[in-house]
């Protein structure tokens, strides 16, 4: 609070003072015997005011330290307790603030250990559904000659999503613990990335798409099985927004700062007003809605975030009806000027 503002909190005090001194020469005006008294009542009543002002003075440098406790530019008041207090009035006030801080604390606490248990149980929901995925996965191969060619595909379609969506909730759920998960190292692009693309092969061939995957390797300092997780959205949306018999290119871009991995499409595209947003936690766009397989949200939005916590920058550019182009640029590190 500033010496003003403490003032005008003053002002029924220095009315009240008014008051008094217009009284006191009211006194003086009706007695006779002090006529003469005007010039030392002007001065005392200077006196009067110097004195009163002195006295906010030191009151408000008195209390300073306590307001500093509510200073408005502090993060957040409910984080730590006020212990100022110098008189009656501030200690009722200090009581008070502190008990909401002890409730606020309790309050934390509480949402904490909730979201703990719900993070392990959906820990352990993940990795227990996987092992029913895997048969599921394991029986359908085993009777694929036993039922119709397109019924095996749209099965084999299904299992591949669902495992996908648990992917999701996987690295969604890990992506608050990422300090404790990962492992930056030298790792070439092609490697990383070529896995995936086998993965998604079975949609490759259903809609008659055509990869085109640069010869030129590039190397990089990151973490692979995080950037595999990026890549595999990144490669799931443009082989879901590409028409068949479609073309997806990858190539890799040497700059000055750093690697750039580009994945190209000749697909519907993004509309523009859609292109700022489509990093957004839950955004579909209107491209999400009208796709046979509809959009979470969370691919995308997934993508971005963890790119972030690598260093890494994820960027899209987009024409309507020719296509979508996502980048991820790897900058150079300090590793790399090294002597080796």
């Amino acid at each position: 609070m500033t010496f003003v503002k403490y003032l005008k909190d003053r002002l029924l005090v220095l009315l009240g003072w008014a008051v008094l001194s217009l009284l006191l020469i009211f006194m003086v005006w009706l007695t006779p015997d002090l006529h003469n008294f005007w010039d030392n009542l002007g001065y005392l009543l200077i006196l009067q005011l110097f004195l009163v002002f002195l006295f906010f003075t030191i009151d408000y440098y008195r209390r300073k330290k306590w307001y500093k406790a509510f200073n408005a530019e502090e993060d957040s008041h409910l984080q730590h307790f006020v212990e100022a207090a110098t008189n009656n009035e501030e200690r009722m006030i200090q009581e008070y603030v502190n008990q909401q801080v002890r409730e606020h604390h309790s309050m934390m606490e509480q949402l904490l250990n909730s979201q703990k248990d719900q993070k392990d149980y959906l820990d352990s929901w993940i990795h227990e559904i996987k092992v029913p995925l895997a048969a599921v996965d394991l029986i359908l191969n085993s009777i694929e000659f036993d039922i119709p060619d397109d019924k095996f595909v749209l099965l084999q379609n299904e299992v591949q999503q669902i495992d996908e969506y648990v992917e999701q909730i996987l690295y969604y759920s890990r992506s608050d613990e990422f300090v404790n998960d990962y492992l930056i190292q030298e790792y070439s692009l092609k490697k990383i990335i070529q896995p995936i693309i086998r993965s998604q092969a079975n949609y490759f061939i259903q809609k008659n798409l055509q990869l085109t995957l640069a010869e030129k390797d590039a190397k990089v300092l990151t973490d692979a099985k995080w950037i595999e997780f990026i890549f595999r959205q990144l490669l799931s949306n443009a082989i879901k927004y590409t028409p068949d018999h479609g073309q997806i290119n990858i190539s890799f871009e040497m700059k000055s700062g750093g690697v750039a991995l580009i994945l190209k499409d000749n697909g519907m595209g993004i509309p523009p007003e859609d292109l700022g947003r489509i990093f957004d936690k839950g955004f579909t766009g209107e491209n999400g809605r009208k796709a046979q397989q509809h959009s979470t949200g969370l691919g995308l939005y997934l993508a971005k975030t963890l790119a972030e916590k690598l260093g890494v920058v994820l960027s899209a550019e987009s024409t309507m009806n020719e296509g979508t182009t996502m980048t991820l640029f790897f900058p150079r590190l300090d590793y790399y000027h090294e002597e080796r």
